[in-house]
């Protein structure tokens, strides 16, 4: 090898006294805005921030982990029902739903300017549950998002009683101190029957969740409560699973039972999509005999034929909360549990 072909030697890594020797300031200083500590002049921290952006400083994640206590990660947890099981249609829809993309999307857009971290994990069984929250409590991460369908879901409270930082992404079933965000669904219900009954809808059906989620449970309750003030006193109801095979099984069960049916609430987008599949192999017109409104306002709203009018619910809006929330209960430890409510709006398509 000749003088020429020698390696350069490497460009030392910019270091802490390189920030603060630029910024002006001390080095412990610099420690305490690269660690978010609170009550550091906002001037002080905008020419740090400036001088490890113009140096290129990287922390030692190892060693802020050390100052912190944090990992700079936190879980998102899907967590699921007992009797589900792996060929169920749930762990498909983790990550096929356009509801699962939306959410990590909104959650997303807030931890990565803060470079936080996101662990998926999926808690669908008692010994799943068990490895959570061992993982959880040898401090891999700094709190958890916690997606929780089902109303005897046990997570929610081990959350709580373990003390690390959680949201939850529903209303809890029974009271217990953790913060939530959720969206108005007994609202979002309603603005569906508020639509069949502007059309002069006259025999009026549902087809609603699985029952044993609260979501489910509150929409089913919104809409026949709406539909009663319109004078609707008997609304029937087939119980799908959010998938749009159920939709269609449901839709071909209403249609046999009430074939005078001309208006249908669908408890998601997917389920609406399955009905109209249903409505059209049997000559039925949407929305001319048969209007049609479904609840989320996803991807497949606009995938149907015809486009689906659908209750919107801000998906990425609220699972943005829940990260905000989440990183608040971290940065203040004892911080007091609270919830966010979203309102939900009416979209109107083609099908209604």
């Amino acid at each position: 090898m000749t003088a020429d072909d020698e390696v350069p030697a490497p460009t030392r890594a910019p270091t802490l006294e390189d920030v603060a020797r630029i910024a002006g300031v001390s080095r412990a200083t610099v420690s305490r805005v690269v660690n978010d500590t609170r009550n550091v002049d906002h001037r002080i921290r905008d020419a740090v921030r400036a001088a490890v952006a113009q140096t290129g400083y990287v922390p030692n994640q190892a060693a802020r982990s050390l100052v912190t206590r944090r990992t700079g990660s936190v879980a998102l947890v899907v967590s699921e029902a007992e009797h589900r099981t792996f060929d169920d249609p749930f762990l498909g829809r983790v990550f096929t739903d356009p509801f699962f993309g939306r959410v990590v999307s909104g959650i997303i857009s807030v931890l990565r300017p803060r470079a936080v971290n996101l662990v998926l994990m999926l808690a669908e069984t008692a010994d799943s549950r068990g490895q959570l929250l061992d993982y959880l409590r040898q401090g891999h991460v700094d709190g958890v998002m916690l997606i929780s369908t089902h109303a005897e879901d046990p997570l929610p409270a081990m959350l709580t009683d373990s003390g690390l930082p959680t949201v939850l992404s529903r209303r809890p079933s029974t009271p217990i101190p953790i913060s939530y965000v959720d969206v108005a669904q007994h609202t979002g219900a309603a603005l569906a029957a508020d639509r069949l009954a502007e059309r002069g809808c006259r025999q009026v059906a549902t087809i609603s969740g699985p029952m044993d989620m609260p979501a489910s449970q509150d929409r089913l309750r919104g809409f026949r409560e709406a539909m009663a003030r319109h004078g609707h006193a008997f609304v029937p109801s087939v119980e799908g699973n959010f998938t749009q095979d159920s939709g269609e099984q449901a839709m071909r069960e209403l249609l046999d039972r009430y074939p005078d049916l001309d208006g249908l609430f669908a408890a998601n987008d997917l389920m609406a999509q399955g009905a109209l599949l249903a409505l059209h192999d049997r000559g039925i017109a949407v929305p001319g005999q048969v209007a049609v409104v479904g609840f989320d306002d996803s991807s497949a709203a606009t995938a149907c034929r015809p486009p689906l009018t659908t209750v919107r619910q801000p998906i990425e809006d609220l699972a943005a909360a829940m990260a905000d929330l989440l990183l608040a209960h971290i940065e203040e430890k004892g911080l007091r549990v609270t919830s966010r409510i979203f309102e939900p709006t009416l979209v109107v398509r083609e099908s209604a």
